[in-house]
Formats: C-alpha cells, structure tokens, sequence
C-alpha cells in the first residue's frame, strides 16, 4: 500500500509565511489570485511530484480569488487539506476546491476590516501614538511588534484551524459531505458577490429628462441668509427639513431610472459582462472597453 502524503507543519509554516505577501501582486483582473498561487507553491511540491500536476494545481489556484489579506488564511488551510486529499487519490475535483474558496472568501472578507483595521490597528495606533507623543521611543516599537504579533498568531492559528477542518471535510468523501458544503459554499458565495454588485458597480446618466422652476418657500433662498450663528442654524434646519438647494428641480434620467429599480443600469452592466467572460473574452479587453466607453460618455455628456 503506497505511504499517504502528508503536509507537515515545516510545510504549511512556508505556506503560512508565503501568505504574508498574498496582496504582492494584486491585480484588476484576478486581484489576489497570484499571492495565493505563489503562498500554495511549498504544498504543491509536496504533494504533487510531476511537472503535469504541479501545473495543473498552480493553474488551478490562478483562478479569481479576493479577500481580506489576513482572513485568507483559514480559506488557504482548508485548501491545504482539499490538496492533500486529492494527491492521496480523493476525488476531489477543481470545481469543489474553488467552490469552497470561492463560498469562504465572501463573508469573510466582512470579518477582517472591522476586526483588524477599525479596531486593533487604531487601538495599537493610539497606544503607540500617546507614548510617541510624551517623547518614549517605546510607542512605534510597542505598535510595530504588537500589531505583527496579533497578525502573524492569527493568520497561523486560523490557518491550521482550516486545515483541520478541511480534513475533517475530506474525511466523509463518501457520505457526500464535501459535495454538500462545494454547493452550499457556492451558492452563498454567489450571493454575496451578487450583493456587492449594489455596492461596488455604479453608473450615473446625467441627460436632463426635466426642469421644474419650484414654488417659493420649497428652496433656500441664499441672499436672505444671515451668515451668523443664528443664520447658520436656521439654514442646516431648512436642509434637514427638506428644501431644495435651488430654485430649479432638475431631474435626470438617472433619477428615473432610481425610481424604477435602483441599481438597474450597474445590475445590468455586470450581466453583460459575464456574458463577455462566457465568449472568452479577456478581462483585460473588458477592462480597458469599460474605461473608454466611460471616457467618451463623460465626455458626449451620457455619463
């Protein structure tokens, strides 16, 4: 019976200390894509001894991946484990790795900024700062060794922490445990990247559909503004209340469209995207066509 390979701490050590430098070549099209390739390389030539496999693995982890650069490290522990397997003869198939990295990466990138950036760094910050400020030399170290502490202990522990779990995925292949948790990781991955779409894609068409000269009283008349304490506190009290800035109520066509259904242009624009990426086309060209269609259409006045 062939020996089962096994990823050793030393192993996933070099992948954990890889992973640091995940954001080292973020890019437009696939962001973290290559920082995770390149943290996977110590496992791959562990696991996998020929050329052919060893290529097939790095490709498959050059696929689109985003996260939380220090969140990252439970998601690569669970691959380390899904790796593992599938070098020991587990069918475990590109589609279930990717699917449960890309079903991981997306509600937990929520986790790390309010964690790390909104919370540990300021506190660290403001410790340092406060003794940086009474003159001690002590406040940029004390900030420097702290924060690479609490960094660097999380990204290993939540690293061996998906490992462990992703072994304990892989361990009921047969009862269709892992088909379950690659469908259920998916179609919450889907989800939330479906819900960014709201967020991150936003076009604004400026045309004028209509220009409606408003009543007096529903607008700010400026000139009668008392530029004192008083004057300025009725004037925040009229924005408050409602009142239009100007005399004049433009409506645009993207006002209408907000009325219609919100976000319907930016929801609309990713779905011919997608049909784009289907056609093979590269997310390059896509890119690049997205900038000059959005430069000509400022410039035309469209957008």
């Amino acid at each position: 019976m062939e020996e089962k390979i096994q990823l050793t701490k030393k192993d996933r050590l070099a992948v954990a200390w890889r992973s640091t430098f995940i954001q080292g070549s973020w890019n437009y099209e696939r962001m973290q894509n290559g920082g995770f390739a390149f943290s996977m390389i110590p496992a791959i030539k562990k696991l996998y001894k020929s050329k052919e496999d060893r290529s097939a693995a790095l490709q498959r982890h050059l696929e689109f991946f985003n996260t939380h650069p220090y969140i990252a490290s439970p998601i690569i522990g669970v691959t380390l484990a899904l790796e593992e397997e599938r070098a020991n003869g587990a069918p475990v198939d590109d589609v279930a790795i990717q699917g449960v990295k890309v079903g991981m990466m997306g509600p937990l990138a929520g986790v790390g900024d309010p964690v790390f950036w909104f919370t540990v760094r300021p506190m660290l910050g403001a410790l340092g700062a406060s003794l940086a400020l009474g003159g001690n030399i002590l406040g940029p170290i004390i900030f420097f060794v702290a924060w690479n502490l609490i960094r660097w202990g999380f990204m290993w522990y939540t690293q061996e922490f998906g490992y462990k779990a992703g072994s304990a995925i892989t361990d009921d292949l047969s009862g269709g445990l892992l088909q379950d948790v690659t469908k259920g990781a998916s179609i919450l991955g889907m989800f939330v990247l479906a819900a960014l779409v709201q967020r991150w894609v936003n076009i604004s068409f400026v045309p004028k559909v209509s220009e409606i000269q408003l009543s007096e009283g529903a607008y700010i008349e400026w000139d009668k503004v008392e530029m004192t304490g008083r004057g300025l506190q009725n004037l925040f009290t009229e924005i408050n209340s409602g009142k239009a800035l100007s005399d004049i109520k433009v409506t645009t066509l993207q006002n209408n469209l907000d009325q219609l259904i919100p976000g319907l242009a930016g929801l609309l624009l990713t779905l011919f995207c997608m049909w784009l990426l289907k056609k093979k086309v590269s997310p390059i060209v896509i890119i690049l066509g997205l900038f000059v269609v959005g430069i000509l259409g400022h410039v035309v006045g469209i957008l």
